[in-house]
């Protein structure tokens, strides 16, 4: 995956992307992460980005010209990429969207700064406006680092163990279980004695019931979402077990007929008989 950051200052980008996660991901060739400086495609000596809005107003307004020339060498004539707008107004990132977007080759990433973008990228240029929350930023930095990490990390083999993918936050819409370690008593408080049990059924069992506990007490909604899908899924077990069932009776029925026929064969049509006799009475006489 390629992930391109358009911004005014690449430096924090480029800070950023070279620890942890996703420093280890480009340096094997799962994902590139560059930053893009929105000065470089600018026409004027003072490379200049902004510019009064129309109708007066306080601040300055990110100018179409510099964004729409990035986005568009970055795209070259094949095109396709996923142009993400960081904006408050965008619909909120979740896990979901993360997701969607991992599955993608190529994203461009635009930040925003001052009172914002030209209404004509926004209108004509990005695919998808994006929000990590309802709060103001003084730039978009920060969120296109946080879309970057989350995407990165769902790529295959960007995760050490990928398994714990799937026991993560908001991936089976439950908050994640309490997790201990050494040492099994600090300051009097002590590790659960079923995580020292060695029973990983038990273990299992005990961590479901604290997502469930965590998730009722402090996500009302993701609870909502978490109760409706084990209610689906237990309503489709029911209707394949009646449809199992209904198929195992008729099955049995058909047996029973088919051993009733064999030793009580089936008496012949009485129409038909009558036919026949008919028939035969025609040919003697």
């Amino acid at each position: 995956m390629k992930i391109d950051i358009v911004t005014i200052f690449p430096d924090t980008i480029r800070t950023a992307v070279g620890y942890s996660i996703l420093a280890r991901a480009q340096a094997e060739s799962i994902v590139t992460v560059s930053a893009v400086d929105l000065r470089d495609f600018t026409q004027d000596k003072r490379r200049t980005v902004d510019d009064a809005p129309y109708g007066g107003g306080a601040g300055m307004v990110l100018k179409p010209e510099p964004v729409f020339d990035a986005v568009e060498s970055l795209m070259g004539e094949q095109g396709g990429a996923r142009v993400l707008l960081m904006t408050p107004q965008g619909r909120p990132f979740t896990q979901d969207i993360a997701r969607e977007l991992s599955a993608e080759q190529h994203l461009v990433i635009l930040c925003g700064h001052y009172e914002g973008f030209d209404e004509r990228i926004r209108e004509h240029l990005a695919t998808d406006e994006i929000s990590i929350g309802d709060f103001v930023l003084t730039g978009g930095e920060l969120p296109a680092l946080i879309i970057a990490d989350a995407v990165t990390r769902l790529l295959p083999g960007a995760i050490g163990n990928e398994g714990s993918l799937g026991d993560e936050t908001f991936e089976q819409d439950l908050l994640e279980y309490p997790q201990y370690t050494r040492p099994v008593t600090y300051r009097g408080w002590t590790v659960p004695d079923v995580l020292l049990s060695g029973h990983h059924g038990e273990i299992a069992k005990w961590r479901l019931e604290r997502q469930k506990e965590r998730t009722r007490a402090r996500r009302p909604d993701l609870w909502a979402r978490y109760a409706q899908r084990e209610r689906e899924a237990m309503e489709l077990a029911a209707k394949e077990r009646a449809a199992k069932r209904k198929r195992s009776v008729a099955k049995a029925g058909s047996t029973e007929t088919t051993a009733h026929d064999q030793d009580n064969p089936a008496m012949p049509d009485r129409d038909a008989l009558d036919m026949q006799r008919n028939d035969l009475t025609e040919e003697i006489g």
